[in-house]
């Protein structure tokens, strides 16, 4: 089984968790939802010494992916995701970069994620569940043997993602995170796009929003 190391950049204003997952057995890398401030991620990157073979979003959002067209011109690197329903908000980022006041390019990705499709990071394998309602084409992504995932912001620890945005949709939300990610083993670590990380036992637990 590859294993996978793991370093956080938190970007934007809205101290949003970039992070850049590597293949320990490659060295390759991939660099997820990368909202801005590139040369702090590029400087992460070199730290690592990782090769960066490409860039993944988990969905639309300015803080996800303004940063993504000036990182994939720097690296030359495709991006992957998310789901297309997600276009809207890529199509409009340079818009929303002057309502939170951060540079956005706008972007089209390489590859457009749907419900079991696949992403790789050198060996390593994540699945991708299709995770509507905090956007309309919000993704996450899943290494079962490792335990681990990342789940954007559709849910964080003791908190859910908002759905209160352009696109959203709570009862959709809550639909994913039931039938996605709380179907999932309660030992599995997540990295949420915001906050710390948590465990899916933890928050069927201890999560106010997922009490019944």
């Amino acid at each position: 089984m590859s294993r996978i190391k793991v370093a956080i950049v938190p970007v934007t204003p809205f101290q949003q968790n970039c992070t850049i997952l590597i293949c320990e057995a490659t060295g390759k890398a991939a660099v997820v939802d990368p909202g801005g401030d590139v040369p702090l991620i590029r400087r992460a990157i070199e730290q690592t010494g990782a090769s960066v073979e490409k860039i993944l979003l988990t969905h639309g959002h300015a803080d996800h992916a303004g940063g993504a067209a000036d990182l994939r011109d720097t690296l030359g690197v495709p991006v992957e995701g998310p789901h297309i329903g997600d276009k809207f908000l890529l199509d409009n980022l340079e818009a929303a970069a002057q309502m939170f006041g951060f540079p956005c390019r706008n972007i089209t990705p390489d590859r457009w994620l749907d419900e079991g499709d696949q992403v790789s990071v050198g060996e390593a394998r994540f699945d991708v569940r299709h995770c509507p309602g905090h956007t309309p084409g919000s993704v996450v992504f899943i290494n079962e043997p490792m335990q681990f995932c990342l789940v954007g912001d559709v849910l964080f620890q003791n908190s859910i993602g908002r759905a209160d945005l352009p696109g959203g949709d709570y009862a959709a939300l809550m639909r994913s995170i039931e039938q996605k990610l709380l179907t999932l083993d309660d030992g599995m670590t997540f990295i949420s796009g915001h906050g710390p990380m948590s465990t899916i036992g933890a928050e069927k637990k201890h999560n106010p929003f997922l009490q019944r």
